[in-house]
């Protein structure tokens, strides 16, 4: 760390030198132009860039996995580069094909360029374009409405249910990747903070909310396609059940309104309140867990996953709380 003095000019303007093996490092000459950023009681100074588009390139040659292909694809996104070159000696069929599935998995990319030995993808949308917190408001709708629709497709044995809740996963994780990327390009550039409206720390709380709801859309799909392995359930289990999917899902539900208040002190009372229902997750899990034993074996084993999944569910909705606690707290003074 180095230390400056600040000195007035003219009379009435504050001037502070720059460390010259910063400005060397960062092409700042005389002449130069830099960028400040305030975030409260800081002042970010950057040199100024142009606002042109960042490019990566990639090496997929003999990467023909489906899985690896796209986790290629998907990382280069999070990542924040908004376009993507993709090269080989030759680009086959079928990498086409996944990278083309890839694309249509991430906000915002598209495929603008196919060649023999290149296919170019690139993000149509700006950081101004993104809003994190519609995002996260949409994760919560739709992962917490797909595990009533597992818990209820559990139920009532009902399979085509079943099937459009895994169906729906693909949209959480969509808007998964696309808040991961938006944090990411506000970590590493001051003014996509400013363009999102949002300060650093608390597109993090987000980030860290959406990863649990990520997690819960998970296990939702998790229980609908277990479900596809038990018949109907019926009388005191479904009962249990369903009073435990209702408590699980009570606990992000209440944190989730904790983190997106503006109020710190509703927040607060909010989050604990979250925390204080997860008790009763437990103590209705052991109840089915203690119901579930009058099964055969293979559905007792499927009826312990799903409540397993469903306790875990609490569990996630007591990390969001935590983040709304973190969001809540005043900041301390640098």
């Amino acid at each position: 760390m180095e230390t400056r003095k600040v000195q007035v000019t003219g009379g009435s303007t504050y001037t502070v030198s720059l460390p010259k093996e910063w400005a060397t490092e960062n092409d700042v000459s005389a002449g130069s132009v830099v960028e400040f950023h305030a975030e409260r009681d800081l002042l970010l100074l950057a040199p100024q860039r142009d606002n042109g588009r960042v490019e990566g390139s990639l090496d997929v040659e003999g990467l023909e996995n489906r899985h690896e292909l796209t986790r290629a694809v998907m990382t280069m996104y999070v990542s924040g580069f908004d376009i993507i070159q993709l090269e080989a000696s030759r680009i086959t069929a079928e990498q086409r094909r996944i990278i083309r599935d890839a694309t249509q998995g991430l906000v915002g990319l598209e495929m603008i360029e196919e060649t023999t030995d290149r296919v170019v993808l690139q993000d149509l949308l700006d950081s101004s374009e993104l809003s994190v917190h519609n995002a996260i408001t949409r994760m919560r709708l739709v992962s917490l409405t797909m595990l009533s629709d597992a818990v209820e497709a559990l139920i009532e044995d009902n399979d085509d249910l079943a099937a459009d809740v895994m169906q729906r996963d693909d949209d959480v994780d969509r808007l998964w990747y696309m808040v991961s990327r938006v944090f990411r390009t506000v970590l590493r550039n001051p003014t996509a903070a400013d363009e999102i409206g949002f300060p650093r720390e608390t597109v993090f709380d987000f980030q860290s909310s959406a990863r649990q709801l990520e997690r819960i859309a998970d296990h939702a799909t998790k229980i609908a396609s277990l479900s596809q392995e038990i018949g109907e359930i019926t009388g005191e289990t479904a009962d249990l059940l369903d009073q435990l999917e209702a408590e699980a899902i009570a606990v992000p539900e209440t944190a989730m309104d904790a983190l997106l208040t503006e109020n710190s002190d509703e927040a607060v009372d909010l989050a604990n309140e979250a925390r204080s229902q997860i008790p009763d997750v437990d103590e209705t899990a052991r109840e089915v867990d203690g119901k579930i034993r009058e099964f055969d074996p293979q559905s007792a084993q499927v009826l312990g996953l799903v409540v397993d999944s469903l306790s875990r569910t609490a569990d996630y909705g007591g990390n969001i709380a935590e983040s709304a606690l973190q969001k809540a707290a005043p900041r301390p003074q640098s």
